[in-house]
């Protein structure tokens, strides 16, 4: 699961996740520490594909694990994952999800996150990419939405988890985020209410036991949370 590439699947499957390339970097910082670097934590990202599918979960996906990986945060902070752009599906704006864990030896057990957010995608370069081939299923789900009434960014329009996006749908697209991370707080992944879009808490990467949720893929249904442990508090 310790990658930066997560667009094909591993171990038995090589299968490749197709769609307009996407760059991704979060930097990770310790508030209770003044804001400074959160280096050597683990950062858990998992995300949709081009089909709004999610591997492991949506139906004939179950034997992939594609856009799902983790990456050990660098002395500032950061760590960077190369994927592809996802769809938009019914219910949610556009985004990516992510876990932080305290370090590399935690990320098989729930307990131990220390935040679960999500990153949303702006506006303008979801435009972009879904008006090229392989996401015009895309357009019109898309089309339906505002940030004030996902539910998850609904609280306060994404101001804190719009990712910064630059590039071109030839190139491809960066998106960055700063994350913010209270330890001093009881973590929690604000859970969503079940209208079919994707809840954000995904549980522990997978590992020893039961792997982590997708979300609500389209024409799926609830799929299981949480490390082996048994799940997430929260």
């Amino acid at each position: 699961m310790i990658r930066q590439d997560i667009t094909s699947s591993f171990g038995t499957s090589t299968t490749k996740a197709e769609g307009i390339p996407m760059t991704l970097t979060l930097t990770v910082l310790d508030m209770v520490n003044g804001g400074t670097p959160f280096a050597a934590v683990a950062v858990y990202v998992w995300q949709c594909d081009r089909d709004g599918n999610y591997s492991m979960y949506s139906s004939g996906l179950e034997d992939e694990n594609y856009l799902r990986g983790v990456q050990i945060a660098d002395a500032d902070g950061k760590v960077t994952f190369t994927s592809i752009y996802p769809a938009c599906y019914s219910g949610r704006w556009p985004h990516v999800h992510f876990e932080v864990y305290p370090d590399q030896n935690s990320i098989s057990d729930a307990d131990q996150r220390l935040t679960t957010s999500q990153v949303a995608l702006p506006k303008n370069v979801c435009d972009a990419v879904y008006a090229t081939t392989g996401y015009q299923a895309s357009i019109d789900k898309f089309a339906r939405l505002t940030l004030a009434t996902d539910n998850v960014f609904g609280d306060d329009g994404g101001v804190h988890q719009m990712g910064a996006g630059s590039g071109d749908v030839t190139s491809g697209y960066q998106v960055s985020l700063t994350v913010p991370i209270d330890t001093s707080t009881e973590p929690t992944g604000g859970n969503a209410p079940g209208d079919g879009g994707a809840p954000p808490s995904g549980g522990a990467p997978p590992g020893d036991g039961a792997p982590p949720s997708g979300g609500t893929p389209p024409g799926g249904g609830t799929p299981p949370s949480g490390a082996p442990n048994g799940g997430i508090p929260g």
